[in-house]
Order: structure tokens, then C-alpha cells, then sequence
């Protein structure tokens, strides 16, 4: 199951009490769904749970049934509202048009309660939203053919509180949001706080890898210091040996020589720590400075 049919299977568990909540959703079916015009209501979806809950939804709120129900469970299914009364019931409910030329608009005297608002935003989705895996990417998206629906949708989502994005795609108008924690609000906001929570859970391990990530590569980069530093220490000390200058050293050069020597794989802390007595660590890179700088000489 994609995280976008996990969504809408939760949408789908509240319930449906108040009349004007349910027509408030299926405003938001109507107009993000697949046809809506005086001639025909047309909706399709993969979800079944969404399938169950269409002809519960329009029999609440308009008390008609569709011509046209698909066969529950899997795939894609159809349905379709065809008779002129029912049509007429569904426009006069909302005060539209009925003239196929006229453009739809959003009315907003529908909408008034906040409650309504959610119920919209939920049927939106449920006919035309998606949304991504939290493990890949956030994005959430509300699709509709309806120009000046995007537009005033926005305006309503902007009244309370949410800040979306939007762009035109293949013709439809897209609202969105990328960050996660409006994602998240916009979810928990509409009824399915348990997949917003998942996406909560999902940033949270995701910034843990990255903190991990960049941990394993702050040491391995650090790592790589100490080996090449420990190199070019050991050839400049190589060097002075075949010079025969080794004996010559004053007694915490040797000291020097002799440690990292020994400990190649150490850093310069660890290595100033066994010195007798310990020392420093820019004491003791001072030294190995001025074995390297002998070596040039």
C-alpha cells in the first residue's frame, strides 16, 4: 500500500455525523474529482475504503444515490451521477451555475465553520490529493481541473493558517506543500494524525542518519589527517636516520621518534598523552615539526 492509499484509508475512519460537514466533503469531491458538470458527476478511485464511503457520503449529504457504483476492493472504479434531478439537487445545494460554460467557484458561505473547512480539505484530498513516502520526500499535493477553485482554495487555506504553494500542470491547478511540518499540520488538520505522525518519525530518523553520516565522515576524513600526518612524520624521521642524525637529537626529539615510531595509527593527542612526562599536543607537534624541518635541511 502506497503511503497515499495509507492516508486515505485513515481519512476514511471519521465519521460521518453532521449533515453539513458531509456536504462540505463532497464539495471538496466535487471539485477535485475527475468530472464535474451539469451533465454528469463522474469520480474515480483506486481506494476501497474510499469506495465504501462516496455513496454513505453523497446519500448524507444531498440524500441521493448514484447511478453508476463500482464493484468494491481493488483498482480502479468508476462512479457516475447522471440524472438530471439528482444534478440539480447536488448544484442547487451549493448555488452553482448550471450552465456548462460558467466556470466553478468555490462558495465560501458553505465553508464558514471550521469544522466545514476540514471536512472540504478532506474530501479534496480524497478525490485529488497524493501524497509522498516521508522516506523518500515530502510532498503533498491537492489536484484539481478548476482553475479559480486552486486559486480560492489557497485563500482558504491561507485563512486558516496554512501558507501552500502552487503551480499549473498538464492543466490542472496544483496547490502543495514541501516542508514537512506543514505536511504534517495539513494531515493532522483533516483527520489522519496517526500518517502524520509517521512522517514526524520518518524526519527524525532520517536527520539521525544524516547526523550518523556526517559523524562517519567528520572521522573518517579525520582519520585520513592522522594517517597522511603520520606519514610524512615517519619519512622525515626515516630520512634522518639514513643521515645518521638520529643519535645526535636532543632527548625529547628522540622521545619524539621513538613514540611515533611505535605508534604510527595514533594521533598527535594520544601520542602527547604518552610522553613522560605527558605533554601537550601542539608541544609535541612541535617537535615533530622540527624533526620534519631538520630533514629539509
Amino acid at each position: 500500500m502506497t503511503f497515499s492509499a495509507q492516508v486515505k484509508q485513515e481519512l476514511c475512519r471519521q465519521p460521518i455525523n453532521r449533515r453539513c460537514c458531509a456536504q462540505a466533503e463532497a464539495y471538496g469531491v466535487l471539485l477535485y474529482g475527475n468530472t464535474f458538470h451539469a451533465r454528469q458527476v463522474r469520480i474515480i478511485t483506486e481506494s476501497p475504503q474510499f469506495k465504501q464511503r462516496l455513496p454513505q457520503l453523497f446519500r448524507k449529504a444531498f440524500r441521493v444515490e448514484f447511478d453508476v457504483i463500482p464493484p468494491a476492493g481493488e483498482g480502479k472504479g468508476s462512479f457516475l451521477l447522471e440524472d438530471p434531478d439528482k444534478l440539480h439537487t447536488v448544484f442547487d445545494t451549493f448555488g452553482l451555475e448550471r450552465d456548462s460554460a460558467v466556470s466553478l467557484h468555490i462558495n465560501f458561505a458553505h465553508l464558514e465553520e471550521e469544522h466545514c473547512q476540514t471536512a472540504f480539505f478532506r474530501g479534496a484530498f480524497l478525490a485529488g490529493g497524493s501524497v509522498t513516502d516521508p522516506g523518500k520526500s515530502y510532498h503533498l499535493e491537492l489536484a484539481t481541473s478548476h482553475a479559480a477553485v486552486g486559486r480560492e482554495s489557497i485563500a482558504l487555506l491561507q485563512e486558516v493558517g496554512f501558507t501552500p504553494k502552487d503551480t499549473q500542470r498538464k492543466g490542472n491547478h496544483v496547490t502543495y506543500f514541501k516542508q514537512s511540518d506543514h505536511i504534517e499540520d495539513f494531515l493532522t488538520t483533516i483527520g489522519a494524525p496517526v500518517s502524520a505522525m509517521e512522517i514526524m518519525t520518518a524526519k527524525l530518523e532520517r536527520d539521525l542518519r544524516g547526523s550518523v553520516n556526517r559523524r562517519v565522515n567528520c572521522d573518517a576524513a579525520n582519520l585520513d589527517k592522522t594517517v597522511e600526518a603520520a606519514r610524512w612524520q615517519m619519512e622525515a624521521i626515516y630520512r634522518l636516520e639514513e643521515r645518521g642524525m638520529l643519535e645526535d637529537l636532543p632527548e625529547k626529539l628522540k622521545e619524539a621518534v621513538d613514540l611515533r615510531m611505535a605508534h604510527p595509527e595514533l594521533t598527535l593527542a594520544q601520542l602527547a598523552e604518552l610522553c613522560t612526562p605527558p605533554v601537550s599536543k601542539s608541544a609535541l607537534n612541535h617537535r615533530l615539526r622540527k624533526l620534519a624541518q631538520l630533514a629539509e635541511s
